[in-house]
């Protein structure tokens, strides 16, 4: 199975686990939490196939102020537990992604360490974007290129090949070592393009399967998405109209990006091309915080799984768990020591089960059959086989017309349908046709 084909799961294991958010340095085992008899029932009974951890290796708070690349966060075990993690996932069928670090490092990075005591007689300098004529926060007495305006954040310059080399020497050690599957580049729109085609150079080489997924927040797609830099990213733009057109009513928002991105007309964007699809993750709020009808949760997971693109689930909200952003977003990355179970677990479950039995739903083409403000029909086609998701956003029932009369499968039941000119919806419903 290939990785555009696969259910992901992401968990953020720093606040999954329950860490301190500043590094105490004290060895405490919690990776093995998330290969436990119920986190494995958990993934398997989701019909999850592959696992995306966010930071897993030694940093200063969050994860992503790095110290050292090759050894795992002190908070959540050593590298034996990671070893063992992802060999135990593996046993099982599921692949992993760690979440690459490598547009900046913490300040507690030997390498800039060196360079604030050793200042330009530092073998490191140049590993960095240093000004040593300016000053910073923490007055260091230089300056340095940082992410968005933080300075625990440094820049790290991947137009040098000593940095480049040291990256790669890295992911070659992940692969080796642990057997990761692929990569989620963090901030992937920030990263020399250069470095980009190195790195998938280097990793197809090893293993053409490996994959690269990039964090991109905005802007084209196909900038990064191709054949010389990543095989996905995230789709922000349709993670925004997803919420945006469930609170305010309008399928034409969501259904606008559908068609732009992955429509049949000779200008749409990314035909053919696979982005991951999320409703949230570790950066932003919680979904069932951000949808203002919590009824109409199972509806946008089914949307979710029949878009066009590789869906994504965050850990937590699969059973509706709340969270808004705070300063440090330990507010929607909390610890859960065991998984929980609910009705809508229950139905992410099933969608994600015909997610990976129906291909029409991974290549098939995107296809608008039918629109109104608060419901819409769109089918996703391939091989002659077709699949209609139906969503109907009311408080009341609706009957929509459509130029079909026949029978169809309604795989939420696996009950058929007959279907006269119209399809029925009960009220804040959806129903997936198939025929």
């Amino acid at each position: 199975m290939k990785a555009f084909e696969k259910n992901v799961y992401q968990i953020y294991p720093l606040g999954a686990a329950g860490t301190p958010f500043e590094n105490d340095h004290v060895l405490t085992h919690r990776l093995p939490r998330f290969v436990n008899e119920e986190w494995l029932d958990h993934y398997k009974k989701l019909n999850m196939d592959m696992i995306l951890f966010n930071p897993l290796f030694e940093s200063a708070t969050h994860g992503y102020d790095t110290i050292d690349y090759r050894k795992v966060d002190s908070r959540l075990g050593d590298n034996e537990d990671l070893k063992k993690l992802v060999n135990t996932l593996h046993d099982q069928g599921i692949s992993v992604l760690f979440d690459a670090v490598f547009n900046h490092v913490g300040r507690d990075f030997p390498q800039f360490q060196d360079v604030l005591k050793n200042r330009e007689q530092s073998a490191y300098k140049d590993w960095f974007h240093i000004d040593f004529n300016g000053n910073n926060g923490y007055n260091d007495g230089l300056s340095y290129q940082n992410w968005e305006g933080y300075d625990a954040l440094v820049k790290l310059n991947l137009q040098n090949p000593q940095v480049v080399q040291y990256l790669l020497d890295t992911v070659d050690f992940w692969i080796d070592e642990f057997g990761v599957d692929g990569l989620r580049l963090d901030v992937a729109h920030c990263l020399d393009q250069n470095f980009l085609r190195t790195l998938h150079a280097h990793v197809k080489s090893r293993n053409p399967e490996f994959f690269l997924l990039g964090e991109t927040l905005h802007g084209d797609y196909n900038t990064w998405v191709n054949d010389q830099m990543l095989d996905s990213c995230t789709n922000y733009e349709c993670y925004k109209g997803l919420y945006s057109s469930f609170n305010s009513k309008n399928f034409y928002e969501i259904l606008y990006s559908f068609n732009r991105q992955f429509g049949k007309e000779q200008w749409c964007l990314y035909r053919g091309k696979h982005l991951l699809s999320f409703v949230d993750n570790h950066d932003v709020n919680r979904i069932a915080s951000t949808l203002e009808n919590k009824n109409l949760l199972p509806a946008l997971y089914a949307m979710l799984y029949t878009m066009p693109g590789i869906p994504a689930v965050y850990y937590g909200s699969e059973w509706g768990m709340e969270g808004i952003k705070n300063n440090n977003d330990t507010s929607i990355r909390p610890e859960v020591e065991v998984p929980k179970w609910n009705e809508l677990t229950d139905m992410i479950a099933r969608l994600a089960k015909i997610h990976s039995e129906h291909p029409e739903l991974v290549d098939g083409d995107y296809t608008q059959i039918a629109i109104n403000n608060p419901w819409c029909i769109y089918q996703r086609s391939l091989n002659g086989k077709s699949i209609w998701t139906c969503i109907n956003l009311l408080p009341e029932s609706v009957d929509i017309p459509v130029n079909f009369n026949g029978e169809m499968k309604n795989l939420m039941t696996d009950e058929n349908e007959a279907i006269e000119g119209r399809v029925h919806l009960e009220p804040e419903s959806f129903k997936l046709l198939a025929f």
